[in-house]
């Protein structure tokens, strides 16, 4: 009586079971990251809630966050850091968002907002209006919106040719950033005294004054934009293959182009319009994801995150830590322009190209 061997898998089944296997290993990752970087985001939240020139327990910050009276804590606690940490945690996601997108669409690092001239428009509007019009609070707030999308179009206008180059697109983005870089610069130059601290204040990009009503634009943005884009994630990430690849697998990629480009242009210029262009985050959240989640798994859900962990956490820093308080984004600059140099430095010795 003869016993039978058990059948040898083919090549192909083995080689289908480690593609398997390796998924199912990045999305494991993937989950233990943005959970990860979820715990450490309540955390820093907590402690900004609770830390400052007076210290408030856990238990008082509770009481304000579940709309219960609690002297001292309902003023400094509710009027002032709640608003001011929840506006740090929303333009985070909105910067993160929108610099990994673009990064991601352009398949180059360098490819972030705040590199490519976007939100220098917002920028120069806003000091325009400010110092020119006159306008104040939300006024200045829809201009930067509406300057950052315009800005957008330009660029997108002139770096289009039968499709979009990335390296076009950020050679001509910088050079429309160091336009509008020169109006910013000339508007100051000619701003009254009493313009210019209000103008400074929101270059630099600052949290001071944060309110709901600041807030909940953002967060509107972010509710609306956000899903668009996390729907249109799949497609994103197979334009990363080339324009002719991808519109082989039935992607249509001048539309989702467009699509990606419009929600991220919208989240950073609500961000910026709340906030002032706070420098780098953009443009570190998405190699910073990369880098925690590792090859092949989506950026947008763990960039947000880290956007939103930076911009608070530097905020925290600038106000408790540093022996006096810094506008959020000094502290953001100083993180990001060594990053920035290293990954010039990194990229010429290996060869690449911008």
């Amino acid at each position: 009586m003869s016993v039978l061997a058990p059948a040898r898998p083919t090549r192909g089944a083995t080689t289908a079971a480690r593609v398997a296997e390796a998924r199912r290993r990045r999305t494991a990752r993937r989950r233990a990251v943005v959970v990860v970087l979820l715990a450490l985001l309540v955390l820093v939240y907590a402690a900004s809630l609770m830390v400052g020139h007076t210290f408030y327990s856990p238990s008082e910050v509770l009481a304000v966050v579940l709309g219960q009276d609690a002297p001292g804590a309902s003023f400094t606690v509710g009027r002032l850091r709640l608003p001011r940490a929840s506006l740090a945690v929303l333009v985070g996601c909105c910067f993160g968002l929108g610099g990994v997108t673009f990064q991601t669409m352009l398949r180059n690092p360098l490819a972030s907002p705040d590199i490519i001239g976007i939100s220098a428009g917002a920028s120069a509007a806003a000091a325009f209006a400010i110092v020119t019009l006159s306008l104040t609070g939300a006024q200045v707030s829809a201009v930067a919106i509406a300057a950052g999308l315009a800005v957008a179009v330009v660029i997108y206008l002139l770096s289009y040719r039968g499709g979009v180059a990335g390296t076009r697109l950020i050679l001509i983005g910088i050079g429309v950033a160091a336009m509008l870089d020169s109006l910013t610069s000339y508007v100051l130059s000619r701003a009254a005294q009493w313009d210019l601290q209000e103008v400074m204040r929101w270059l630099t990009g600052s949290l001071n004054g944060a309110s709901w009503p600041q807030a909940l634009p953002v967060l509107a943005a972010l509710a609306v934009l956000g899903p668009l884009l996390l729907l249109t994630s799949r497609d994103l990430s197979v334009t990363q293959l080339g324009d002719d690849a991808a519109s082989a697998l039935g992607v249509r990629v001048d539309r989702t182009r467009l699509v990606v480009i419009v929600a991220a242009v919208g989240l950073i210029s609500f961000a910026t319009a709340a906030a002032g262009p706070i420098a780098f985050v953009a443009f570190l959240s998405g190699p910073i994801a990369a880098r925690l989640v590792g090859p092949g798994a989506s950026l947008l859900v763990p960039s947000a995150l880290v956007g939103a962990l930076l911009v608070l956490s530097a905020d925290f820093v600038g106000q408790n830590l540093a022996g006096t308080r810094f506008p959020v984004g000094v502290v953001t600059g100083v993180l990001g322009a060594p990053y920035l140099i290293y990954l010039i430095v990194r990229t010429n010795r290996s060869g690449g190209s911008l």
